[in-house]
């Protein structure tokens, strides 16, 4: 079995199945040690706590290779899906675009050409 702590940077070269191995390995080692808990503590509580927060980095991982390769299957299509939208605040996504925000009305355009920004002299 695995031995202690599981670095997260080892584990970014690995592909999904080592990691569902390692996953399953890591998990079987978790109940054979809750197992020993019972009959007799002391340092088996210090390796569950690590061997949980193991398992925790190796499903972070994961997930995050995960919704890598979702983002880019997404990249290129008209929409994408909810949960890799970018988060933001609702008045954020609620505001206008910026394409839409810089657009001028007709009537906005013909009053700016019809009755322009006055010029003025000014003597020295």
């Amino acid at each position: 079995m695995s031995s202690g702590k599981v670095k997260a940077g080892q584990l970014w070269s690995k592909n999904k199945d080592e990691l569902t191995k390692q996953l399953g390995e890591l998990k079987t080692e978790l109940g054979q040690l809750r197992i020993q808990k019972i009959v007799s503590s002391g340092t088996k509580l210090t390796k569950i706590h690590d061997l949980r927060k193991s398992i925790a980095r190796v499903l972070t991982i994961i997930n995050a290779k995960q919704r890598a390769q979702l983002r880019l299957f997404y990249k290129n299509k008209k929409y994408l899906p909810l949960d890799l939208r970018a988060k933001q605040t609702r008045a954020i996504r609620r505001r206008l675009s910026p394409e839409d925000a810089a657009r001028t009305l007709e009537k906005t355009k013909k009053r700016q050409t019809h009755f322009p920004q006055r010029k003025f002299a000014v003597k020295a």
